[in-house]
């Protein structure tokens, strides 16, 4: 299906910028801040601009600034995490220029936390094998890092944020280049005109009953992108983060217990209190994410249990409210004391290493079509992201996208809206179909996949991505509803394609 949209829309052009953002994370915003300000820039945000993954994001940015770190180091550790799959020039761009993006956010007055000398505050984290985590507010990196953007973009003059506006789809010219984005607002739809369109729509957790991400990530750029006719790949690496904090109904978002407890030296046991990362990885508690995933998941499997546990209680509770303000308030919320109660945690959706697939400027195959951070397989992070390369990715191939379109300038040529035929009326339950899509990912394509179970799910997904590209409502339900199907039936193509394990990718036959 080319569109998401029928002939039943009333579709307006309105207006015409020279570039379209669509997403407000970190992504989103570093890109139109290094945009040419003669060119004049549309962000869109699906909600507030602070709904988004990089907002949430607690672990912080990896770079190697600090003393007695290289790039060629961090190269190394994120090779290793990538399980041998990473584009080694991406990862090579991304630590070669991620410091000097860092020194950019400095001189644009990110809060990162610093140590008692003034200088900035580096620390550790799984995969890592040196410090090179910097951090804003404690756990609070994403938040501090947007909120700083966000104003520094407000006082931008040509650049224009749009809240609570939908993206549905890419359109092209007769050449096959970019020349609209179908948008809409309350219900009503509109073209607008631009040669420039940048995904940077985040993940696609909301593909799973229980993700960290928030409800606004439904995979709808990379989903656009792919009716656009745009390639994407590695979509079976989907990250679960050991650590989601465990509770007996979880509602909504699922809370993240950082990397960084960790790396602070918390402590994964069982219900009976004993360590069992010990044998499992020579880094222990520390080791890449999948690893410790798995081990939880058999863990649980073993025991029968709901949870496992990250037990910090050996630091002092004034450090741990220190460091953690955000970890330690939400737990305290639900009667967990971290100083002296361990966190009950299990393995939940986090992060999406697939995406649209991108060249080192961030460009995709279709000319003007553009994709950069979580939205983006640019390479970097191969099989399994290595810990906090992910806002860093950010800030390298957002600003790379930028520079592409401050070089290529192109002016996108005036056209009417697409006809379209119509479909019939979308009658279901569309909350119940995207919740059973929902329960489908989350019994086969977890963190341990079986193929039969793979090859059953496949099934059940095209039939419903069928169903739905069969009709149509001009509600944000049916939009989201039907990219979750289409993202959903990528992931268990590229899990049945991939037939050995790797990465995050972990199969039984």
């Amino acid at each position: 299906m080319r569109y998401a949209i029928d002939g039943s829309v009333n579709l307006k052009i309105r207006e015409r910028f020279d570039v379209v953002i669509i997403g407000s994370g970190l992504a989103g915003l570093y890109c139109a801040l290094n945009v040419d300000p003669t060119l004049r820039v549309c962000i869109l945000a699906k909600e507030e601009i602070e709904t988004s993954n990089s907002y949430l994001a607690q672990g912080g940015i990896a770079a190697a600034v600090a003393e007695g770190d290289t790039p060629l180091f961090h190269v190394e550790d994120t090779l290793v995490a990538g399980s041998g799959l990473c584009d080694r020039r991406a990862v090579e761009v991304l630590c070669d220029e991620g410091p000097r993006d860092i020194a950019k956010l400095v001189s644009m007055h990110v809060p990162f936390d610093l140590d008692e000398d003034g200088e900035l505050s580096i620390t550790l984290e799984g995969g890592h094998h040196r410090n090179r985590i910097l951090h804003a507010g404690g756990d609070a990196t994403g938040r501090e890092t947007v909120k700083t953007l966000a104003h520094i973009v407000s006082e931008r003059a040509n650049i224009t944020l749009r809240e609570h506006t939908c993206f549905y789809d890419v359109t092209l010219d007769g050449s096959g280049a970019v020349n609209g984005a179908i948008v809409a607002k309350r219900g009503e739809f509109e073209l607008i005109e631009t040669a420039n369109v940048v995904v940077a729509t985040g993940g696609i957790g909301q593909v799973y009953r229980s993700s960290t991400n928030p409800s606004v990530a439904t995979g709808d750029g990379i989903a656009a992108a792919i009716r656009a006719g745009a390639v994407v790949e590695n979509m079976e690496f989907v990250q679960f983060h050991p650590t989601g904090l465990w509770t007996e109904e979880t509602v909504g978002r699922n809370f993240l217990i950082s990397e960084a407890v960790r790396g602070e030296g918390g402590l994964l046991k069982n219900k009976a209190g004993e360590r069992f990362m010990l044998n499992a990885h020579e880094l222990s508690e520390l080791a890449p994410r999948d690893i410790v995933a798995r081990a939880i998941f058999r863990e649980l499997e073993r025991s029968g249990e709901p949870c496992a546990f990250i037990d910090i209680t050996a630091k002092p509770a004034e450090f741990l409210a220190h460091r953690f303000p955000t970890i330690s308030a939400e737990c305290a919320k639900r009667g967990i004391d971290i100083s002296r109660d361990p966190i009950p945690v299990r393995p939940v959706q986090h992060y999406f290493m697939g995406g649209i697939k991108t060249d080192l400027d961030a460009k995709t195959n279709v000319a003007g079509l553009y994709a950069c951070g979580e939205a983006a397989s640019s390479g970097v992070h191969g099989a399994n992201r290595l810990a906090s390369n992910s806002m860093l990715e950010c800030l390298v191939f957002g600003r790379r996208a930028a520079e592409d379109i401050n070089a290529r300038r192109a002016s996108a040529v005036s056209e009417t809206a697409p006809e379209l035929p119509l479909r019939g009326n979308a009658s279901e339950d569309l909350a119940a179909v995207r919740l059973n899509v929902q329960n489908i990912m989350s019994e086969y394509g977890y963190v341990i996949r079986r193929a039969d179970g793979l090859r059953y799910a496949l099934g059940e997904i095209q039939r419903i991505r069928a169903e739905l590209e069969g009709v149509f409502s001009p509600s944000q339900g049916y939009l989201e509803a039907l990219n979750v199907a289409t993202i959903a039936e990528e992931i268990l193509r590229g899990a049945i394609a991939r037939t050995a394990s790797v990465g995050a990718h972990y199969i039984e036959v």
